[in-house]
């Protein structure tokens, strides 16, 4: 099972991750975000690690010439877009900066599963729809709130999946074994802090992550 390990703000969490196993870390480009990584910062965990894993930066609602530039800056091989971004943008993204492209889609109900496919990026993220005390819908992910996974279990395409969302190590195994997702992605299930990373946690989630229970069968 592939992992990402999203809100990596500093080299030390970003060699853990790579040191672990990681398929992805997750670089946020959203300046009201608690994990938001500074763009030194960014640029140094790019150079580092580029050839070790991805390197996936996140943004919500940005400016097309921002993340064009946080692209060169970081030397990311992925964008996310967590956002309200439109199939056009989403399109224009891969187009200019020539990388792949993750649509992040916020899920409340089966509808949200199926308008994922009018995205047709590289891979779609799944994670948990946040809506703030009067209801209005905040699509901005790290709630650490899951969602109901038997929305995924019966979903099919041939864009790859992402499970997120209140993902950690006590629930993730199961959470595979109902989502059959391609990858899965945690921040908040492995921090001591926002943005910061408690490696014995992140050991456990990967442990978490490649144990197949007898009878589950296969991940997609």
């Amino acid at each position: 099972m592939k992992v990402k390990i999203c809100g990596i703000t500093n080299l030390e969490d970003a060699g853990e991750a790579v040191r672990l196993g990681a398929w992805a870390i997750g670089l946020v480009h959203y300046r009201s975000s608690p994990r938001s990584v500074r763009a030194a910062e960014a640029a140094a965990i790019g150079a580092a690690f580029r050839r070790d894993c991805e390197i996936v930066g996140v943004f919500v609602n940005p400016t097309l010439e921002r993340v064009v530039n946080a692209v060169e800056n970081a030397r990311l091989s992925m964008v996310q877009l967590s956002g309200e971004e439109g199939v056009s943008f989403c399109s224009e993204v891969a187009r200019r900066t020539g990388v792949k492209v993750i649509k992040a889609i916020h899920v409340s109900s089966a509808a949200d599963i199926h308008q994922a496919e009018t995205y047709r990026t590289d891979f779609h993220l799944f994670d948990t729809a946040a809506t703030s005390p009067g209801g209005t819908r905040l699509a901005r992910g790290g709630t650490g709130r899951t969602f109901d996974w038997d929305l995924l279990a019966a979903h099919h395409s041939e864009i790859p999946t992402i499970l997120a969302g209140g993902l950690n190590s006590g629930n993730v195994t199961g959470a595979i074994r109902v989502a059959r997702p391609d990858a899965v992605d945690v921040a908040s299930g492995v921090e001591s802090a926002p943005g910061l990373k408690d490696h014995d946690e992140m050991a456990h989630f990967f442990e978490a992550a490649h144990y197949t229970p007898v009878g589950s069968g296969e991940s997609r």
